[in-house]
């Protein structure tokens, strides 16, 4: 099996996971049992229960959605916004080049932890500040491999004929260039998605992201840490999804780029 089917099929299994727990949970993910926590994993509750009794299987269904949602959406914005700047520089070129990549270089000078820090400070402290930070933090990468194969595409051929005939220039990016941009953008959207559910749980294991009692992966493991020793699935548990998510998007995006260099080697 190579790295792309394993990727698909790891991140599949975190998608069914997830689309279930829109629809079904054992129990309710905030119920608690008190007289019912830290219960192993069994029978009743299958990766078992957590120090207010709350079903640990619920919570990874019910906080799937919230991790996978962010990062999907937080890195969809960043995308969006990278891709159109990035078009931009490399097919106008001149100042306001120079000046979006000024503005991509400052943009890299704040790591997305830092700036959901900042922004939760200006706002407060949840998923409004989670999304905004890993979106802005995704624009820079965007841009900068956007504008860097623009510069190649628009030298090409084709380009070049289309210009001949008297396309005009919204014509040649939307029919010539943007088409083009697929594959590279397809593998960087993979591995920012690994990155953006990373941050998304190290910022709400800071205290910073999700607020309880809304349930995510990063914040499962900030309240099972004091319990670690007495009841290891609870961090186990969490950490795995999180791992499972992280390397299925990254074998998904060196899959591409392999699938890409061989089809290229066949030409």
């Amino acid at each position: 099996m190579n790295a792309r089917k394993l990727g698909l099929l790891l991140i599949g299994f975190i998608l069914a996971l997830t689309i279930l727990g829109w629809f079904y949970t054992p129990y309710d993910p905030n119920a608690t049992f008190v007289l019912e926590k830290f219960t192993p994993p069994g029978r009743d509750h299958l990766f078992g229960t957590d120090h207010f009794g709350r079903d640990v299987l619920s919570r990874i269904l019910a906080g799937g959605r919230i991790s996978l949602l962010i990062g999907i959406s937080a890195v969809a914005l960043g995308s969006a916004a990278g891709i159109s700047l990035g078009v931009a520089a490399g097919f106008r070129g001149g100042l306001w080049d120079e000046a979006l990549m000024r503005l991509s270089t400052a943009l890299q000078a704040f790591p997305s932890i830092l700036l959901a820090l900042l922004l939760a400070a200006v706002w407060e402290p949840g998923v409004q500040a989670v999304l905004w930070a890993v979106a802005i933090g995704n624009i820079p990468s965007f841009l900068r491999l956007t504008r860097s194969q623009v510069l190649s595409i628009k030298k090409r051929p084709y380009v070049e004929a289309a210009r001949a005939l008297g396309a005009r220039d919204r014509r040649i990016m939307l029919r010539h260039v943007i088409p083009n941009l697929a594959d590279a953008l397809w593998v960087q959207f993979s591995v920012s998605l690994a990155g953006a559910i990373l941050v998304e749980a190290s910022l709400s294991y800071l205290g910073v992201g999700v607020q309880p009692p809304v349930p995510s992966w990063g914040r499962m493991l900030r309240e099972a840490q004091p319990y670690a020793s007495l009841a290891p699935w609870v961090v186990l548990v969490p950490g795995f999804f999180i791992a499972t998510a992280v390397i299925g998007f990254n074998l998904l995006g060196d899959g591409w780029i392999f699938r890409r260099e061989d089809s290229v080697k066949g030409e």
